[in-house]
């Protein structure tokens, strides 16, 4: 069988690692009061250099001032497709005081290069770029077709890659391989995300004469102790998965009242809570909905002036890819070839963009990256050069081993 191992001297690195620095420095931080200084910025100069390197390229605001980034290179024959995903989006740099370097400054001190985004996920996307360039310039003939998606917020409720979906790209798509922060780990599940907006009522009231109200407080707190049993009913019920450890249900936005100002000697009306629920293999969302609303039964059969709601506002089940499919074993391929090392079994923590492509389509999935899976989102974050390399040389021989049957 023919080896493609040689396709990995295609991949520039010095290009690839000034291309990160560059992307990196175009800030990409959501800002919903600023038109044009969220995604497209960095959006365009991506189409722009693609373009010029010879790739059949299409830009597509999903809503104004957020475009996604859809690029093909294509094989003289036809064949299966396979599609890299990583986004442009990042997340906000936070506390200045908290960075030691410039968040947007791309600086490189030894080995690694510093800044928002440099693994979740610019350098990432970087790397996808400059291993489909790779493919280009070896002259190497493949079947079918490489697919680049570079859709806006990944961070977000992932607005890009549901429009990329439902604008019809991932139709034909065989495969696809996330480009996320995941120390080139090869993962093949990711854990499932349920949002929620929990709501309790009450009546305002002085706080000296709480008995004239109905104080929300009290309900809010009865329902996260008995979510934090259901959290533990399903740790005992499941165990530790092997990947990707233990499921959750997590509060995490609290304020009350839920409108206007808050004062020490007044009793709310309203509570509102927010919800971060993460799943694994063997849960059904539907099923763990249920489960919170016979809380609320239970609770308001033991409380004549219990009054709550639950809102799902954001719904991601769980993925799974086999060790047997075809993009898991070219992938283990690639990544034993690169790093002359047996590649490392993982799972993804969060939710990525390929949940919905897993979800809506039907497409196995492989989340794959360098940058540390526990750097992102902080202060300082990074990515090690030589890995980021070995990134691009791996989705480089991914993508000839997937679409030329050679594994």
């Amino acid at each position: 069988m023919k080896s493609y191992k040689h396709i990995a001297d295609y991949v520039k690195s010095d290009e690839l690692i000034q291309f990160t620095q560059e992307i990196v420095r175009i800030k990409s931080v959501f800002d919903p009061e600023k038109f044009g200084a969220n995604e497209e910025a960095v959006a365009n100069y991506i189409a722009n250099y693609l373009r010029q390197e010879g790739f059949e390229v299409h830009i597509e605001n999903v809503v104004p001032g957020r475009p996604n980034v859809i690029a093909f290179l294509r094989g003289k024959e036809p064949g299966k497709t396979i599609l890299f995903e990583g986004h442009t989006d990042v997340v906000t740099a936070g506390d200045m005081d908290q960075w030691n370097y410039d968040p947007f400054g791309a600086e490189i001190v030894g080995d690694r290069m510093y800044g928002r985004g440099t693994c979740d996920t610019k350098g990432n996307v970087a790397a996808a770029i400059f291993a489909a360039k790779a493919v280009k310039d070896s002259g190497e003939e493949f079947k079918g077709n490489i697919l680049l998606c570079i859709p806006c917020d990944e961070e977000g409720m992932m607005i890009g890659i549901k429009d990329f979906i439902r604008r019809g790209w991932a139709d034909h798509v065989d495969a696809a391989v996330i480009c996320e922060p995941e120390e080139n780990h090869i993962c093949i599940f990711s854990k499932g995300a349920m949002r929620a907006e929990v709501r309790v009522y009450g009546k305002q009231s002085h706080g000296a004469m709480p008995l004239t109200g109905i104080n929300p407080n009290w309900r809010l707190a009865k329902i996260i102790c008995e979510l934090e049993k259901l959290e533990q009913a399903e740790k005992d019920r499941l165990g530790c998965h092997e990947y990707l450890k233990w499921p959750s249900i997590t509060p995490t936005i609290i304020t009350s009242p839920a409108k206007g100002e808050a004062q020490i000697n007044v009793v709310p009306g309203e509570a509102f809570m927010t919800l971060d629920i993460r799943t694994v293999p063997g849960q059904n969302h539907n099923e763990l909905k249920q489960r919170i609303l016979e809380i609320y039964e239970k609770l308001g059969a033991a409380d004549p002036d219990f009054r709550a709601t639950l809102k799902i506002i954001e719904e991601r089940p769980w993925t799974s890819t086999p060790k047997d499919a075809v993009i898991t074993k070219v992938v283990y391929k690639a990544v034993e070839e690169v790093t002359g090392k047996k590649p490392v079994w993982q799972g993804v923590p969060g939710a990525t963009d390929g949940t919905f492509l897993h979800a809506l389509k039907g497409i196995p999935v492989i989340v794959i990256g360098a940058g540390d899976t526990y750097i992102p989102h902080h202060a300082d974050e990074y990515v090690d050069i030589p890995e980021l390399i070995e990134t691009a040389k791996i989705y480089a021989l991914t993508s000839m081993y997937f679409l030329n049957d050679a594994f």
